[in-house]
Parts: C-alpha cells; sequence; structure tokens
C-alpha cells in the first residue's frame, strides 16, 4: 500500500514577487518595503491554505548586515530572511537540492519555485522543481480568492415562481386557513 503524498512546497522569491507585482511596487512606493512585504505574506497566506501549499516566502539580506532569521506566519507559510551576502537565489536553489531527497521519498509530492529570474528558472527545474512566474503566481492568486468567494456565498434556491412556495410550512397553512374561511 502507497503512502499518500504530503503538500506541495512553495518558494518564494519575496523581493522579485514584489517588483513584478504592480500592486505591491505600488505599496513599495508609496507606504515602503515592509508594508509591500506584509501585503504579499497576506495574500499568499490565504492562496497556501486553499491550494494546501507549504509555502516559504524568502527574502534576502544581501545588502544588510545581518544573520538569517526564520518566521512562522501560519501553519502553511513561513517567511526567511537569508544570511547577510546571501542572496534569496542561492537559499532557493540549495532549499531545491535538499527537497528534492524528500520527493524521492515521498515526504513531499512536489517543489515550486515562483520567480521571474530566468537563470533561475533554468537552476530550479534543473533540481526537479516546477517553475511559476511572478505573473502566473498573481493570476492564480487572484483565481483563488475568487474561487473563494464563490465556494462562500450561499447557494440561492429556487422554490419555484409563487410566493407561497418561499415562506414556511407554518405560514403556508396559516394563508391556506384564511383562504377556505377558517379563523
Amino acid at each position: 500500500m502507497s503512502r499518500s503524498l504530503s503538500q506541495a512546497v512553495l518558494l518564494v522569491d519575496g523581493y522579485n514577487i514584489i517588483g513584478a507585482w504592480s500592486c505591491l511596487k505600488k505599496t513599495r512606493d508609496t507606504a515602503g518595503l515592509e508594508a509591500a512585504r506584509w501585503e504579499l505574506v497576506e495574500a499568499l497566506i490565504s492562496y497556501s491554505a486553499f491550494e494546501n501549499y507549504q509555502t516559504k516566502i524568502v527574502f534576502d539580506a544581501h545588502y544588510q548586515n545581518t544573520s538569517s532569521n526564520h518566521q512562522i506566519i501560519t501553519g502553511n507559510v513561513s517567511v526567511y530572511y537569508t544570511e547577510f551576502e546571501q542572496t534569496a537565489d542561492t537559499y532557493i536553489e540549495k532549499s531545491c537540492a535538499s527537497l528534492r531527497h524528500e520527493i524521492a521519498q515521498s515526504l513531499i509530492s512536489r517543489v515550486i519555485v515562483a520567480t521571474s529570474d530566468r537563470a533561475q528558472q533554468l537552476t530550479v527545474q534543473g533540481y526537479g522543481a516546477e517553475w511559476l512566474s511572478a505573473q502566473q503566481l498573481c493570476y492564480r492568486v487572484q483565481d483563488s480568492v475568487c474561487r473563494v468567494r464563490k465556494k462562500s456565498q450561499p447557494l440561492k434556491q429556487s422554490k419555484g415562481r409563487f410566493l407561497a412556495n418561499s415562506i414556511d410550512p407554518k405560514s403556508r397553512q396559516r394563508l391556506a386557513e384564511l383562504r377556505m374561511g377558517f379563523k
């Protein structure tokens, strides 16, 4: 009997996505980089839950003299800040290399990398990961929002064209009695 595969892993090059999505660029330019980062995180929280992805959003600290940092946002979403002089690309490549072994052991079903960096695309595909451009990710996030809204809307049940069909049985009985002359 085969084991069922666990969820897929989505690795997101955070600054690459912020630079590619017009809404995030606008937030970055008006409210700052921190606001754009958290807008991206919030968008991916819902998307990851809907798609059942284990999402790792990677921001590089390439120009900041800081140590690496890892924050668990939800059960499905984590944010990673790389070490000083380490790029998000390097972090993602190393993750793809190690996750390849987890796929082989059926611990995860697949690895998806979201970035519009062409060199990164080719490298991660070499590790067996799937690739999504920043725009494809944007469309998929927007599509999931629409599907969630559609699922959460109550279904309208048509009960026919007569008003009597849309009222409760007790009221319907009372109206029938009035119609027949009973009080």
